[in-house]
């Protein structure tokens, strides 16, 4: 589990370690890890040019003694200066070294021997503002961003791309793109969150010592151990209500493909067993692609709506928004069972306060499913752009007014949990970007709910093998949602495999 941590906490911890060690010692550490990432970038050191952007701050210091470690072992390196003034002692460690210090803050732009330095180089090493920046990059900064962005040259990071947002990965104008980022001490939450992690490229952490003196984390992002360990086992004793019963309420006549995709999603994710309402047309259709489930047709005008005696139930999803589905809604979430919540239940829930108030006093778990959209139905002062911009600062928010894990879909799947650390799927891809796939999430985390995970660890599993799946069926092909179906069972054999073989790794 790689953990990030607020900026404020990273800097209180920086100053309690610096306290106690000589001056410099944190710098030249960080540089020392910088400059062997860095040389493994290139095809060799020795002769090899490097040319680093260097702003006034830390970052820039790092940069400096960086590319003088570098200029040590036979590397050319420029370091190109963003303002007047840089890190004094990186600077004469650089020149010391033989390198030289080029101005790339004239009125004019760019000087052609600052583009012949970005454009003529093996690897350019970006220390232009770091994790206390805000908002995006101007004067001589966006302009050698820019020139960065666009050299052939590889582009190193030094602790996160210059122009994202440390703490939310906000990208609000010009921002460096990276081909790797080295970071120090901890991750930051933005390395993690779009846009901010797809300027990142390759994360690599680099130990400072600073461990001991951070809190717990703000932030996680899981890999395939960690879901590993959280997924429910098969003992030999297992049998089909031990596995879970989930009661699916999704689909209608007019969407019955909600249905059959959710209900595809559960079976797929290990389901003891479904349980299905719905109208007669859609309830053919389900049990037509899934003989196993247990379906009833159900009347949302007369029939008792509750959930019955389930594990958990799933709702919303090609639903509908009639008054008869309010009723529904209504009566599921005056149930103690766990709840997840998908499209047109959450439409409801924002179109109705007396629903709403309802999920902070549920008894039993909540969770939400929505993307931007859907989402902004719920914070009725943030729209859909506000939300994509920053994603964590809405969904953790979300998630204490309503007291209810929330999944923010998106590019970055967030999920919040009250007074808990955020967490990032890291399996993310542009090929669940297709109608459906949201319905085959909510069948795979309703499955993990029914076999009595929390919430919280529900949705970060389902997550992760939901976009695992999109990778690994079609080969990273097109796929439609229907292919999940199939890539379920992949990633859930990945992910099993992957706890063998760290267990046989490490002895344990």
């Amino acid at each position: 589990m790689r953990s990030a941590h607020n900026v404020n906490v990273v800097r209180e911890a920086e100053r309690r370690l610096m306290d106690r060690l000589p001056e410099g010692t944190l710098m030249r550490r960080a540089a020392t890890g910088l400059a062997i990432h860095c040389s493994r970038m290139l095809p060799r050191v020795y002769g090899s040019r490097v040319t680093l952007l260097v702003g006034g701050g830390d970052n820039g210091g790092d940069a400096l003694y960086a590319g003088a470690n570098l200029a040590a072992r036979g590397a050319f390196v420029r370091a190109v200066a963003a303002g007047r003034r840089i890190h004094e002692d990186g600077a004469a460690a650089l020149r010391a070294r033989g390198g030289r210090i080029l101005s790339g803050a004239s009125e004019d732009g760019p000087t052609d021997q600052v583009r012949a330095a970005l454009f003529d180089t093996d690897v350019i090493v970006d220390g232009l503002v770091g994790i206390g920046g805000r908002g995006g990059l101007r004067g001589p900064h966006a302009a050698l961003a820019t020139l960065a962005t666009n050299s052939p040259a590889p582009v190193v990071a030094v602790d996160l791309p210059s122009g994202v947002d440390a703490q939310t990965g906000e990208v609000a104008g010009h921002a460096v793109r990276a081909e790797a980022t080295v970071t120090f001490g901890t991750y930051k939450p933005g390395l993690f969150v779009d846009p901010g992690a797809e300027r990142a490229g390759r994360v690599h952490f680099v130990d400072i010592g600073l461990g001991p003196e951070l809190p717990g984390a703000d932030l996680h992002r899981p890999g395939a151990v960690d879901i590993a360990r959280l997924l429910p086992g098969l003992g030999a004793e297992a049998d089909k209500y031990r596995r879970g019963v989930l009661a699916v309420r999704a689909g209608s006549d007019r969407y019955p493909g909600a249905a059959v995709l959710c209900v595809g999603g559960a079976l797929r994710t290990g389901v003891g067993m479904v349980r299905y309402g719905g109208g007669e047309e859609v309830l053919s259709q389900v049990i037509a692609h899934w003989p196993e489930t247990v379906g009833a047709r159900l009347d949302l005008e007369g029939d008792d709506l509750s959930p019955g005696r389930v594990a958990a139930v799933v709702v919303g999803s090609g639903r509908g928004t009639e008054p008869a589905n309010a009723d529904e809604l209504r009566a599921v979430l005056e149930s103690d069972r766990p709840v997840l919540l998908d499209a047109d239940a959450i439409t409801l829930l924002g179109a109705d306060e007396g629903l709403a108030a309802l999920l902070p006093e549920r008894s039993g778990h909540t969770l939400l499913t929505p993307h931007a959209g859907e989402l902004s139905r719920l914070l009725p002062d943030s729209d859909r752009a506000d939300i994509e911009a920053r994603r964590l600062e809405h969904v953790t928010r979300a998630a204490e007014l309503y007291r209810a894990t929330v999944l923010l879909k998106g590019s970055t799947t967030l999920i919040a949990h009250p007074d808990a650390p955020t967490v990032a799927n890291p399996t993310g891809t542009p090929l669940l970007a297709t109608a459906g796939s949201g319905d085959v999430l909510s069948g795979a985390a309703g499955a993990l709910l029914a076999a009595g995970l929390p919430p919280q660890e529900a949705a970060m599993c389902a997550a992760y093998l939901h976009g695992r799946a999109a990778e690994l069926v079609r080969a990273g092909a097109p796929i439609s949602a229907s292919d999940l179906l199939e890539g379920l069972p992949l990633a859930l054999r990945e992910v099993r495999a992957s706890e063998g073989a760290w267990r046989g790794a490490t002895g344990s």
